[in-house]
């Protein structure tokens, strides 16, 4: 069971440091596909530091706790997606469910699962 969670987080950990790389290679494109606008060179910056920022920040922490085996370590990128998800939810109250959306609540639904898994059955540190 250990080997399967350290696997899932360390897939999930490389797939946001992908998306941080193709983000900070070309932010415009990249963004483009999460409905983001980066206009000029303010909105590509913050596109590579906020998004990429945030996709490099938890993909970094769960690679580490899927080589390290330490659940501790999960905790930040649970954070940041509970937070995400958060937020999808309050724009789905507030401007309606647009079918859009949908897949990435699934996914962030998910993820948060999957890291919560990590968080609750990987070992708490050396």
């Amino acid at each position: 069971m250990t080997l399967v969670l350290r696997s899932l987080v360390g897939i999930i950990g490389g797939l946001a440091v992908m998306i941080a790389a193709r983000l900070w290679i070309d932010p415009t494109t990249t963004g483009g596909t999460m409905g983001l606008i980066g206009v000029g060179t303010l909105g590509q910056a913050t596109l590579r530091a906020d998004v990429g920022g945030f996709f490099g920040a938890a993909g970094a922490f769960a690679l580490v706790a899927a080589l390290r085996n330490d659940g501790r370590l999960l905790t930040p990128p649970l954070v940041m997606i509970a937070l995400a998800l958060g937020g999808r939810l309050v724009a789905a109250a507030v401007n309606g469910v647009d079918a859009r959306a949908t897949p990435s609540i699934v996914i962030e639904a998910v993820l948060l699962a999957a890291l919560a898994a990590g968080w609750l059955k990987l070992p708490r540190g050396a």
